[in-house]
């Protein structure tokens, strides 16, 4: 087989197969024990059209300021992991196609729990399915180079235990605008114990007419112990609106709709 008709069939490997283990629905994304909850259940649900197998475990992660994740093994200052305290069952499943499957999800040896925001994330990891193409190994011919490429999908979603009483707060800092791409930029600066989750609004307001909704984006975290996230993100809506004029108002808020930060932003 000549390189490049092997490099295709590789690449058509990889994309059949993240295809087939990739379609796993999970409900809720995130899962937070608040008060005197001691059990909560994830519901997942196989949406592919081939059976897969999935390994349960916890994965220790660090937010960094532009919002992506970077795992890690040992916490920051001002964080602590939840794996420790929680008890989990199964541990591997088995899906068919449309098949669901609940993971119960169970808080151990509370009385060790302080006052605090403990957090891990719940891994669901693909188990390869063993399928024959040629052979498991590389393989060398006398026409060239035979390669066997394997991906492995994975998804996870927050745990938090939250202990005791919140006293987070969120300011919203560094607005900028680019006036020709319309996208409003900031920082996220937050103060307290714990992490936060909530949606930003954004409204124009001018003197003449309503305020006018021009921007929503929902789920957006400041996991501790970070002090700060960087976001930015296009307004929609724009074309009858002149952003020379009035003001921005933004506004973060949780999912009950009570507000963490606001600020007016001046356009002229």
């Amino acid at each position: 087989m000549q390189l490049k008709s092997i490099f295709f069939l590789s690449f058509l490997l990889i994309t059949v197969v993240s295809k087939a283990q990739g379609d796993l629905m999970i409900m809720p994304k995130r899962v937070v024990f608040d008060g005197n909850q001691r059990s909560q259940e994830v519901n997942l649900v196989n949406t592919g059209i081939d059976t897969a197998s999935y390994a349960i475990s916890f994965i220790q992660y660090k937010m960094k300021e532009a919002g992506g994740f970077v795992e890690i093994t040992e916490p920051e200052e001002g964080q602590f992991f939840a794996d420790k305290n929680l008890r989990y069952y199964p541990r591997r499943v088995r899906l068919a196609p449309n098949e669901a499957q609940t993971v119960k999800l169970q808080i151990t040896k509370s009385s060790e729990l302080e006052n605090r925001e403990y957090r891990s994330h719940l891994y669901f990891r693909a188990i390869e399915k063993q399928t024959a193409l040629g052979s498991d190994e590389a393989q060398n011919n006398q026409n060239g180079i035979s390669l066997n490429i394997k991906t492995v999908f994975g998804i996870s979603i927050p745990v938090i235990i939250k202990v005791g009483t919140s006293t987070t707060k969120i300011e919203l800092t560094n607005l900028a605008l680019n006036r020709e791409t319309h996208k409003l930029s900031m920082d996220l600066d937050r103060s307290g114990n714990m992490s936060t989750y909530g949606n930003l609004r954004v409204m124009h307001h001018s003197e003449v007419g309503d305020p006018v909704l021009v921007g929503q984006v929902k789920g957006i975290a400041v996991y501790a112990p970070n002090p700060k996230r960087r976001f930015s993100f296009e307004l929609q809506d724009t074309e009858q609106i002149d952003l020379s004029k009035g003001s921005l108002h933004i506004i973060y808020e949780t999912e009950e709709g009570d507000v963490m930060g606001i600020k007016v932003f001046d356009l002229e």
